[in-house]
């Protein structure tokens, strides 16, 4: 009986090494035309994409981003909110003493 045993054990690592073996070739099975893709798929690109550029930078811009005048102005309407609420924002003095409490 061993002889039997032998046999089935070299049968079973046949087909495991086949499997695995075919297993290596599926990316060519894949794109076989009757096997992997459908007739209505796009082509696939002849190279692989590329990387994104990350490192090219926008041209520099030649216009100012705002004019002077109105940047003045601007700034000046904001000098003039803060002045109204820092003034908005004390309590007024009161002249008149509070009365005491008994």
């Amino acid at each position: 009986m061993p002889a039997d045993r032998t046999i089935r054990l070299w049968s079973i690592a046949a087909l495991v090494a086949s499997a695995l073996a075919l297993g290596g070739c599926s990316t060519q099975i894949a794109d076989m035309p009757g096997v992997g893709l459908p007739v209505d798929a796009p082509e696939r690109p002849k190279e692989a994409g590329g990387y994104l550029p990350v490192h090219d930078l926008p041209p520099d811009r030649n216009e100012e981003a705002m004019k002077p005048a109105e940047l003045a102005k601007i700034q000046s309407e904001l000098t003039a909110a803060r002045d109204r609420q820092a003034t908005a924002s004390t309590p007024p003095a009161s002249t008149s003493p509070k009365p005491a409490k008994k």
